[in-house]
């Protein structure tokens, strides 16, 4: 009974990621269309002045949320192997574009430094973490490959947390969207890294509980 509940809630849980990932990608790719049609509107006119680093960053990070539920799913990489590895490098393109821009982007963001300094920051460690997936994927290490690919979906992931912070702040509490937003830059990347470590050590401590118990049953 308790293994079925622990399925069931992974399997809403995965849901839940899936879903708001290809619904806040689809927002990505769409607002893409916008961004040269609103020069009157203030985020228009910072996003503007930034050149193409903007479009990359939304297609790039756009890309990698679209491809995070397919590179989080066991079932696909246990079937459909290849499709893993394609997914893979695809993903990784995206993140190497998202950050990259995101660079760039973190000079220009609204609330000056105080927000710029953490998106600065997420896009260098989301560059570094994604890539140190990549290398121990390369090295045949696949334990500290998905260790380290788990840090890198939860980083992507923030874009969801960012705008449920933002959507949240502003819309249900009501409060003012500068220090919401500065908030929102530290907290939609650190919060869900901090949730994605804790999962993890509880997995490598319940794994071999389950084996033992497997064991004395047996």
């Amino acid at each position: 009974m308790r293994r079925l509940i622990g399925t069931g809630l992974r399997g809403i849980g995965f849901t839940f990621f899936a879903l708001t990932s290809v619904m806040v990608a689809a927002y990505a790719f769409a607002f893409l269309k916008v961004l040269p049609y609103e020069p009157q509107n203030p985020y228009m006119a910072s996003f503007a002045i930034q050149g193409l680093v903007v479009p990359m960053h939304f297609f790039g990070a756009g890309l990698a949320l679209l491809l995070a539920p397919v590179q989080a799913s066991g079932w696909i990489r246990r079937r459909w192997p290849a499709v893993h590895r394609t997914s893979g490098w695809l993903y990784a393109g995206g993140v190497l574009a998202g950050g990259v821009s995101g660079l760039g982007m973190a000079f220009h963001a609204q609330g000056g430094w105080a927000s710029g300094s953490g998106f600065l920051l997420l896009a260098v460690t989301w560059l570094l973490v994604t890539g140190n997936g990549i290398r121990f994927a390369v090295l045949g290490d696949i334990a500290r490959h998905r260790h380290w690919m788990a840090h890198s979906l939860a980083m992507t992931f923030g874009a969801v947390t960012l705008r449920v912070i933002l959507y949240g702040g502003m819309l249900v509490f009501k409060l003012p969207i500068e220090p919401v937003y500065i908030f929102a830059a530290w907290a939609s990347w650190t919060f869900n890294m901090a949730v994605c470590e804790a999962w993890l050590r509880w997995r490598r401590r319940a794994v071999p509980l389950h084996a033992s118990r497997r064991a004395q049953a047996a």
